[in-house]
């Protein structure tokens, strides 16, 4: 059960009611995001007017292919036990349902580029034990990036994890697999 009040569809503003509408019915926890952001739209449309853009590099925002962050907020997502997050298919043109169903919890076993093998990994780190990101790890993950792609990797990965986090301690679902 949802930690906020849940505002009532009829009264959420335009902006929040769109979404919760065109969310199917059977979906709990999409048509409760909307809900539980009731008392603040302009805080998730301004949340989501950053997030979109950059995720999908819509506009010309963002360096790094959208492929790749589509898949290391997938791979956070099930580190966040997030549901609602590894449910949604936000590139599916470019990330296949296979992919985003298991691909990224094994990425050494899926046919992932090495850019994408170590974004997904250092993902993982970020989500689990940033205090041990070394030297090293960043070293190596320069090899890969350039310096504004990685601090582009860096920023976009803590932004999946926490609002996946935010999610879970609204109770909007309950937490698989919680970090």
């Amino acid at each position: 059960m949802s930690r906020m009040p849940l505002v009532e569809p009829e009264a959420l503003p335009p902006y929040l009611k769109a979404i919760h509408d065109a969310t199917p019915e059977d979906n709990w926890l999409g048509r409760h995001f909307a809900r539980a952001f009731g008392p603040a739209p302009d805080l998730i449309q301004a949340y989501q007017g950053f997030y979109y853009p950059w995720h999908t590099g819509a506009g010309g925002a963002g360096l790094l292919e959208p492929r790749l962050k589509e898949l290391i907020r997938l791979r956070i997502a099930t580190l966040n036990g997030c549901v609602l997050c590894k449910s949604v298919r936000m590139a599916p043109e470019v990330v296949s349902e296979d992919e985003a169903a298991r691909g990224v919890d094994a990425p050494d076993a899926e046919g992932f580029t090495a850019r994408e093998r170590a974004a997904i990994r250092f993902a993982e780190k970020m989500a689990m034990d940033h205090h041990n990101i070394g030297d090293e790890d960043v070293a190596a993950m320069r090899k890969l990036f350039n310096d504004a792609e990685f601090l582009e990797l860096a920023m976009m990965a803590g932004q999946y994890i926490g609002f996946g986090r935010v999610l879970a301690m609204l109770q909007l679902e309950v937490a698989s697999c919680p970090v």
